[in-house]
């Protein structure tokens, strides 16, 4: 199939896709340090659904396992993977540049900062307050950074907005540093938290997660027809009526948001933004028609599939998850910035 072949989005690629995240997620809520029946956990879902009882055989403790850790774990993992990946996608059509991810304009640098105020000032290592601190803090980077793009002369131009998020980034990520070295006994729970997790005891991550994925994930499908014609050029995408400025701050204040929430919740998990996008580039073709809405599909698969890994392969002991996702996701990249430079 050529690259650039498909430009509308067919019943295949998303039967495939959400056949994938059926996959995943049913082996995400079975397997584990605990192991429960694949068969039991299929007909333990399936008896919650509406006017359908079967009795699937788990004990009280093992249905306890499932619904109150397993399938919030994978319900969290689902929602943060949808989102990074999507805002990726969003990311790189709106800056016109394969390589970009969700970080780009410092929204990793600024939350990483808010964690860490928060963990240094002995307030815990996770909870409410890291969330909206961690929150917070992406937010305040990505508003510095567009500020100062719009201020440069370059009418927030692309180019100007990575050169800005570069700055930021770099100067919030001092700011850590620094308060790290203020507070060096904190040091392995900030690095715990930066390398990612999707530790959750209950559903109160993913009723916090999920307004912000459905409003910015529902913003970036509405324009993904806009981000096919942004790719032919600024002008020409003018020409054809398309307001690039307020397109732009769109995608970007929609992907900013979801990727804030998820890193919120999670840590700062590296590759999914850039991963599952490229692979759903080479596999069905250029068109954000198609990559929006499967890289919300995939995003999600991916990460469940990853944070599976990340708690089995060295049980009863637990990986970060942004280890796994690093382990795939740097080859890849490598991988594309030589497919780039022929």
């Amino acid at each position: 199939m050529s690259p650039d072949s498909p430009r509308r989005l067919g019943a295949g690629p998303v039967g495939l896709a959400l056949a994938l995240l059926v996959v995943c997620a049913v082996a995400g809520v079975a397997w584990g340090p605990v192991s429960l029946p694949a068969g039991a956990v299929l007909a333990e879902l399936v008896d919650r659904l509406p006017i359908i009882s079967i009795d699937s055989g788990l004990s009280e403790r093992q249905a306890a396992v499932l619904w109150e850790l397993r399938v919030p774990r994978v319900a969290l993992g689902g929602l943060v993977g949808a989102m990074l990946a999507t805002a990726g996608a969003g990311y790189q059509g709106v800056f016109r540049n394969p390589l970009a991810d969700p970080y780009l304009l410092g929204v990793a640098a600024g939350a990483g900062l808010g964690a860490t105020l928060v963990i240094a000032a002995g307030l815990g290592t996770g909870g409410f307050l890291l969330t909206m601190a961690a929150f917070t803090g992406g937010i305040i980077a990505v508003v510095a950074a567009y500020a100062l793009g719009r201020s440069s002369g370059g009418g927030a131009s692309p180019a100007t907005m990575i050169l800005a998020g570069i700055a930021v980034a770099s100067f919030f990520t001092a700011l850590q540093t620094f308060v790290q070295q203020l507070a060096s006994d904190t040091v392995r729970e900030v690095f715990a938290w930066i390398l990612g997790r999707l530790t959750t005891s209950g559903w109160s991550e993913v009723r916090l997660l999920t307004p912000f994925v459905v409003v910015s994930a529902g913003a970036l499908l509405l324009h993904r027809r806009h981000l096919d014609v942004l790719a032919v050029g600024e002008d020409e995408a003018a020409t054809l009526g398309v307001e690039t400025t307020r397109v732009r701050l769109i995608v970007v204040v929609a992907s900013t948001l979801g990727t804030a929430a998820a890193v919120s919740v999670s840590g700062l998990i590296g590759f999914v933004g850039i991963v599952v996008p490229h692979a759903i580039r080479l596999a069905f073709g250029s068109s954000y028609r198609v990559i929006i809405p499967l890289s919300l599909i995939a995003g999600g698969a991916f990460l469940i599939a990853a944070d599976l890994v990340a708690r089995t392969v060295v049980r009863p002991a637990e990986l970060p998850i942004g280890v796994i996702t690093a382990f795939v996701g740097a080859p890849f990249f490598g991988t594309l910035l030589r497919r780039s430079r022929r």
